[in-house]
């Protein structure tokens, strides 16, 4: 952490002299640089150049950078003026335009895939020159509350430290992008790997593969498990949006299952419902891992968005039926071993039956959280796949 925020110092730094020389080739060659005031929606970002009196506009635009140059009435006075932007995301040159009227020069920039940036440029420092637009401003959060829009200059402190939060935090965003990136990374590239072990060992060996597969790949899927528990601790230090009860009944029912159930007990390990079960929970992984990579690098693929919002509906209900299975058989081997039963008399004068807490985790969890998961995820999917973005045109 020290390291890191050294190098910020140092870019930071390096910002500001590079600012300084700027100003001073600006002040020589007498051309300044305009206030750019910016805001966003989530198809579009908008730009206000504060100058009036314009004259001589020139004007570049490509997918991720945009150049003006300009001669008007600026905080500089009537001067030459230019500023360029190196944009976060890329835009479409063709769908953006601008209009020159009597106070400002207004851009409009259409973003190719729709999405909130957390910032308008690419670079992680801010130029000095690039302001917020507060009467055109939105966020994510702020989408729908027409409420907090209507008020937000008249609650300017507090809504300041949230835009700092939102566009000026780079550390914070960045550090996080990275994070969740090599994250979601590894547990593809994990899931991936056991997958195809799988279908290696099913190739070569048939359906007798099936008795064998805890002992093959039972570790590494223990091990990506464990690192699944990080998912729950996500929404709650605010590096992602979901929620919390969700990814809870998700990881933890799946840690209940292959710690407990199977890594328990040996004699359900040869059983071909583990290889099914495995099967399922890697082709959901494989699908969700890299949609949640191309979101953090601001890319949408149609049919990957697709994928993730339609291939749940067969198998979720398929992955709780083999929990189930694998939950009922094992209530008779648990009750022959009493294994995790703690019986009286001892000395904390506390009973606990295991196999009774199988029963309860049937009926009041595994059932219920079927619903809460699946609702969530047909919620998720409307809001996806539910709206349609075909423009109508009338005659």
């Amino acid at each position: 952490m020290i390291t890191y925020l050294c190098k910020h110092e140092i870019c930071r730094k390096i910002t500001v002299i590079f600012d300084f020389i700027t100003r001073c080739y600006d002040k020589m060659s007498n051309t300044f640089t305009p206030f750019v005031y910016w805001a966003q929606t989530e198809n579009q970002i908008t730009l206000k150049v504060d100058l009036t009196d314009v004259k001589d506009l020139n004007v570049n635009l490509k997918e991720t950078a945009l150049q003006v140059t300009v001669y008007g009435q600026g905080a500089r006075g009537l001067n030459n003026y230019n500023f360029n932007l190196n944009l976060h995301s890329p835009i479409d040159p063709n769908e953006s335009n601008y209009k020159v009227i009597d106070r400002q020069v207004d851009f409009i920039l259409r973003k190719q895939a729709c999405g909130w940036w957390p910032r308008l440029t690419c670079q992680p420092q801010k130029p000095s020159w690039l302001k917020i637009d507060f009467d055109k401003w939105k966020s994510e959060d702020m989408e729908d509350n027409e409420d907090e829009k209507r008020d937000i200059r008249d609650d300017y402190p507090d809504m300041y430290d949230k835009l700092h939060k939102e566009e000026f935090g780079y550390r914070k965003e960045d550090f996080a992008k990275v994070y969740l990136v090599i994250y979601n990374l590894y547990q593809f590239v994990g899931f991936i790997y056991v997958l195809a072990v799988m279908g290696i060992r099913y190739s070569r060996d048939g359906p007798d593969f099936m008795k064998e597969t805890y002992t093959t790949v039972g570790n590494p899927l223990k091990f990506i498990q464990l690192l699944q528990f990080l998912e729950v601790m996500h929404p709650l230090f605010g590096y992602t949006k979901s929620s919390t009860l969700v990814s809870f009944l998700q990881v933890g029912g799946r840690g209940f299952v292959l710690f407990f159930m199977i890594d328990g007990e040996p004699r359900i390990q040869n059983k071909s419902v583990i290889f099914y079960l495995f099967l399922v929970w890697c082709a959901i992984e494989i699908v969700r891992y890299p949609y949640y990579i191309l979101r953090l690098l601001n890319i949408e693929i149609a049919f990957l968005t697709w994928l993730r919002y339609t291939l749940w509906i067969p198998l979720y209900p398929l992955g709780f039926i083999y929990e189930g299975i694998i939950i009922l058989r094992n209530i008779s081997y648990f009750e022959e071993t009493q294994k995790f039963t703690v019986s009286l008399p001892n000395t904390y004068n506390f009973a606990f039956h295991f196999p009774s807490l199988m029963r309860l985790y049937l009926l009041l969890l595994l059932l219920p959280g079927i619903y809460t998961v699946m609702s969530r995820m047909n919620q998720l999917r409307f809001k996806k796949l539910g709206k349609t973005n075909i423009k109508r045109k009338y005659k």
